[in-house]
């Protein structure tokens, strides 16, 4: 029979869940750790489901040092996650992020701006002529004051980094489980100001026991933790992501390119183009649906600001969630104020995957109690309970 009793369980297997089992085996090998998933095929999870990117364009300076980190981890990442000689190849390409702001967002900008170059960020501040210079066919500008070229930022494969982390986790001794954990466990009275975790039930009747666990369940989260009586402001908000041929083939790959209205698009490898698009009217719920209609506004975006797209062919697309908090549309990281030995990481709001390897270290360093290398404590869930959001600009 399995061991029932964990040094540290792990609620969910993503990049979040992965990481964090990683980083607690590389802190100390002796530990026992379980990553519970629903789904190790991953179809669902966001994770995989991401258009993909890790930019240090943030105006919160913390979200900018947790992504500096990801793109020293990213550089290395095959070679430190090699296992018997393997390693993932996680086609890391730095093509940029390209930022377009008008005159409403100017200050902001400017702003984010001087504090990341301060940071010692690769970061440029780009005048229209600049933007017409290097991209000739961002033909309407109108309206449009500058922007921030940040010429490090990048996309890379998410699953053959989701799947680095895990093979490295496992192959130092953590156990990954495909399960459902459907009830948190807790001792002491649910009315005390303080009572402690003491561990999960799943869906397939296994209850297994730990003093520390770890929510990583993504957009699952805040229904996860109503078992424990927490409501977490966490929403999973659906997201779709549309992938096109277009006719006119650029010279080169384009940087993900962001307008003031919040529509993005990116080349991809084999000719594409990948169009996004946050929405006030996106659904909440667990829908994974694609719905083909909203092409159109994408499209009608697109071509307005770059003609030459103006004939193209929608090959595929996928929806995925966000886990968005409500409060802030930032991460809540750490242990619940009023559940001791419970920590959280929820709530990325879209810019989780490559928060992953900061997050992961931070939760292992909570966990064994090890002062922090980055401290991360804005991003408290104490927050959360005191109803005081972090101010960002940028959201995206």
């Amino acid at each position: 029979m399995k061991p029932k009793k964990f040094d540290v369980i792990i609620i969910g297997g993503g990049i979040m869940g992965s990481s964090t089992a990683y980083h607690l085996m590389m802190a100390d090998p002796s530990l026992k750790v379980i990553v519970i998933e629903k789904d190790l095929g991953y179809e669902k999870a966001s994770t995989t489901l991401s258009m993909v990117n890790a930019r240090i364009q943030f105006s919160l300076k913390e979200n900018v040092q947790i992504s500096q980190y990801a793109f020293k981890i990213l550089e290395n990442f095959e070679d430190e996650m090699a296992v018997d000689g393997v390693k993932p190849a996680i086609f890391y390409r730095r093509e940029g992020n390209l930022f377009l702001h008008d005159k409403k967002a100017e200050s902001a900008a400017q702003k984010a701006f001087h504090m990341q170059k301060n940071l010692g960020c690769a970061i440029e501040w780009w005048s229209l002529e600049k933007i017409r210079q290097r991209y000739p066919i961002y033909e309407n500008l109108d309206g449009i004051v500058g922007a921030t070229f940040g010429p490090e930022d990048g996309h890379f494969d998410a699953y053959a980094v989701l799947m680095g982390y895990k093979a490295r986790a496992k192959s130092m001794g953590v156990q990954f489980l495909q399960d459902e954990v459907v009830e948190l466990l807790t001792n002491g009275k649910k009315d005390q100001t303080m009572h402690a975790i003491g561990g999960v039930k799943t869906i397939l009747g296994e209850t297994f026991f730990s003093s520390h666990i770890v929510n990583c369940t993504g957009a699952w989260a805040a229904r996860l933790v109503k078992t424990a009586g927490i409501e977490l402001p966490v929403n999973p908000v659906k997201r779709q992501v549309f992938a096109v041929i277009p006719k006119f083939k650029p010279d080169g790959p384009l940087p993900l390119t962001v307008l003031p209205s919040g529509f993005y698009f990116r080349t991809e490898t084999g000719g594409l183009l990948l169009l996004g698009k946050s929405m006030e009217e996106d659904p909440i719920g667990f829908d994974f649906t694609w719905e083909e209609d909203r092409f159109e506004l994408l499209w009608g975006e697109l071509y307005d600001f770059a003609p030459v797209f103006e004939s193209l062919k929608l090959i595929k697309g996928w929806a995925g969630l966000y886990a968005v908090n409500t409060l802030d549309a930032n991460a809540i990281l750490g242990e619940w104020p009023e559940l001791k030995g419970f920590y959280l990481a929820n709530g990325f709001s879209g810019h989780g995957l490559q928060q992953g390897p900061a997050v992961g270290r931070y939760m292992m360093e909570l966990i064994l109690k090890k002062k922090p290398v980055l401290d991360l404590s804005i991003f408290s869930p104490e927050r959360v309970l005191l109803k005081k959001p972090i101010f960002e600009d940028g959201i995206v």
